[in-house]
């Protein structure tokens, strides 16, 4: 191998992780050609051996093959989310039809499919344990899934479908940063800004700053149609200016319009279900999933729409009353909801939730919050090692111990926001766990928090600590698994599973003893007041009619543009009306509750991995909400509880049926009323 590109050989920094000082644009490319090519001969190494297939000579060298691709990939794509500059941008374009065919030559290679489905059709007269033979199984399937089974000319089309969809999702997410940044609201005055706090009015200074705006004020664009801010501005006008800016991302018919973007997808999408045989891309998704069916995750949504609509209208009526009862009232529209739904919880439970910034100073909620109740469940401990640079001067490394003081791996935290990175939140891995590589995790979580002027502390909304509470559920799922193959590692799990871990760790936020370690007022170190907190807890189920339809509008919309058989989508669609069409079927059409994505923004199944798969959040909740009651009645916060999830459901990964490995935790089933009464949608 070239000894001059980094990624080629193995770096000074401890657990595997890249030397990212030392990486450069230029070298990717080589690094992944290169890794293809070593990839492809450890294949063909396996399907040259002339004696019959077996679990030592099939799966084992299958499992130990591609480790420099996936080392070289992991690298690529954290930088490329968190980090994309144009350079970067462009070489994740020229590699994604790269991957894509470099991906199909492997899932659709006919003899490595034949000694799989050899190894596969034994298994019941092998001597294998239970991970071995689970790594059997999924191998079969998944390459059944994608295709394997196919003759030539199919499979010729399905690289050709698959290549092109790699190159239109990456496509889409490019403009849809792009259009995120071009339209970030500048406002001239402070005053049009009346509302948010001194710290937001300083991150919104600076974000102006940063781009050659002095004197002025940038607010940035989240990822989904709403905005923090909306709660808190008093004028409409900015409002209105800032929501409008949300929902009009990727279809304004300049070069960064997602309309025609979007319907190839679904077009080629369809087309590719229909070549595998089944009627539509959901179906082809779900077939794999714990749902099984469309038809399952359509009975669900249709079944929590109806009372969340519901409760959507009396939370809108209650919010009209507040406006006829103003000097100059007006009907209520999207851009005022969040506004005056704050006035209702004051009104309601006395409770102004902007006030609470200050008992939410980043550091404090992230070691005294998040880490402490890691170390209080499960024993691990944390340090940080400013010593061991990242990808980012922001991305801050914290080395892991467990228990008895072994090493465990890396948390890597990326907070702030920036024009580079895209939007949301997300958990992802630059080093995956394995025994048979002898390898240990590093994983990263990365926010979109906006980043104060020097000197300035980071005052987290409660939706924020909520979000890092999240993303750190998922970083324990990738750091607890503990398995012997790679194809198990971290959060390798169904799609509409792995979203459990995270919801679970958002538990804790209000448990009293985490929350009386991290919720101190930043000047005074006051804890946040007991009444304060008795009416948080008695808010929990305020507002869910709005924010159980949004989601449940987005989930919708996932579902109905993926349920489009070859021949629906092949028709001309206008995206604006598809979108009205769908929401009124399932009676989410509430123009005052816009969808949390509309399809042009709509990154999680247009460019992310929740194609016919958003409905994931609410299936997965449905499991989380059943284990906080579980946590409840045996004693909560305990060691005992947290071994025992850690071991029987974060430890195990992928290498075993997930919902096996929740009746193993739970003794049964998941029962879907602790959900219902938690979103208010018990009649």
């Amino acid at each position: 191998m070239p000894n001059d590109n980094p990624l080629l050989s193995p770096g000074p920094l401890p657990y595997d992780l890249p030397d990212y000082t030392a990486i450069r644009p230029e070298h990717y490319l080589p690094a992944f050609r290169e890794a293809f090519q070593q990839h492809s001969g450890e294949i063909a190494a396996i399907t040259r051996v002339r004696s019959m297939p077996t679990f030592e000579n099939t799966l084992v060298p299958l499992e130990e093959s591609g480790k420099l691709l996936g080392d070289i990939s992991r690298a690529f794509y954290t930088v490329s989310s968190a980090d994309a500059t144009p350079e970067i941008q462009a070489i994740e374009e020229e590699l994604a039809p790269l991957m894509s065919a470099h991906h199909d030559s492997i899932q659709l290679d006919s003899d490595l499919y034949w000694r799989i489905k050899t190894v596969h059709d034994g298994l019941d007269d092998l001597e294998v344990d239970s991970e071995q033979r689970y790594l059997v199984e999924r191998h079969y399937r998944e390459m059944s899934h994608a295709g394997a089974g196919l003759d030539d000319p199919a499979k010729e089309r399905l690289t050709a479908l698959n290549q092109r969809l790699s190159t239109l999702t990456t496509t889409f997410e490019k403009n849809l940063l792009n259009d995120t940044n071009d339209l970030a609201v500048v406002f001239d005055a402070a005053d049009e800004l009346d509302g948010l706090t001194e710290g937001e009015l300083s991150a919104a200074a600076q974000a102006a700053t940063d781009r050659g705006l002095d004197g002025k004020w940038v607010v940035t664009l989240t990822l989904f149609t709403g905005h923090p801010y909306l709660s808190s501005l008093t004028n409409r006008d900015s409002r209105k200016r800032l929501l409008d800016a949300s929902r009009s991302r990727g279809s304004r018919g300049n070069e960064y319009d997602n309309r025609e973007v979007l319907l190839e997808i679904v077009r080629l999408r369809a087309e590719r279900a229909a070549l595998l045989g089944y009627d539509t891309h959901a179906g082809y998704v779900t077939a794999d999933e714990t749902a099984g069916s469309p038809e399952a995750v359509h009975d669900l949504l249709r079944r929590l729409a109806v009372p969340a609509a519901r409760n959507a209208r009396s939370e809108q009526a209650a919010l009209q009353e507040i406006i006829d009862a103003e000097s100059q009232p007006f009907t209520l529209e999207a851009h005022d909801w969040a506004y005056y739904t704050e006035k209702v919880r004051e009104a309601e439970f006395d409770l102004d939730r902007g006030a609470l910034r200050p008992w939410f100073e980043a550091e404090r909620v992230l070691n005294d919050g998040v880490f402490r109740a890691a170390t209080e469940l499960y024993g691990v401990t944390f340090t940080e090692r400013p010593d061991i640079p990242a990808y980012h001067p922001d991305a801050r490394v914290f080395e892991l111990h467990n228990a008895d003081g072994s090493e465990l791996g890396l948390f890597i935290l990326d907070l702030y926001t920036r024009d580079t990175k895209r939007g949301g939140a997300w958990m992802n891995s630059i080093v995956s766990q394995s025994a048979l590589r002898a390898t240990r995790p590093v994983v990263v979580n990365n926010l979109n928090v906006p980043k104060p002027a020097p000197g300035k502390p980071t005052l987290l909304t409660l939706d924020e600590v909520t979000t890092l509470f999240h993303e750190f559920g998922h970083a324990l799922h990738g750091l607890f698994a503990t398995v012997t193959y790679p194809h198990f590692a971290g959060t390798n799990v169904f799609r509409d599973f792995v979203e459990f871990p995270s919801q679970v760790n958002e538990m804790w936020i209000y448990w009293p003893e985490i929350l009386d370690a991290y919720a101190r007022h930043v000047d005074t170190d006051e804890p946040l007041p007991a009444d304060v907190v008795e009416k948080l807890r008695a808010s929990e189920a305020f507002n869910q009619g709005f924010a159980t339809s949004e989601y449940l509008a987005a989930s919708w919309l996932d579902q109905a543009w993926h349920s489009l058989t070859s021949e629906q989508a092949g028709v001309d669609l206008d995206v604006a009306e598809f979108e009205a069409s769908a929401l009124a079927d399932i009676g989410l059409d509430n123009p005052a509750v816009p969808t949390r994505y509309s399809s042009t923004y709509f990154a999680h199944v247009f460019s992310g991995g929740y194609s016919a798969g958003y409905y994931s959040y609410i299936w997965s909740e449905v499991l989380d909400a059943d284990t906080v009651e579980w946590f409840r009645e045996n004693g909560g916060l305990t060691r005992a509880n947290g071994d025992r999830f850690r071991q029987r459901l974060l430890g195990v990964g992928g290498s075993k049926d997930p919902l096996a490995a929740y009746r193993d935790f739970r003794g049964r089933d998941a029962d879907i009323r602790p959900l219902l009464e938690r979103r208010g949608l018990v009649a």
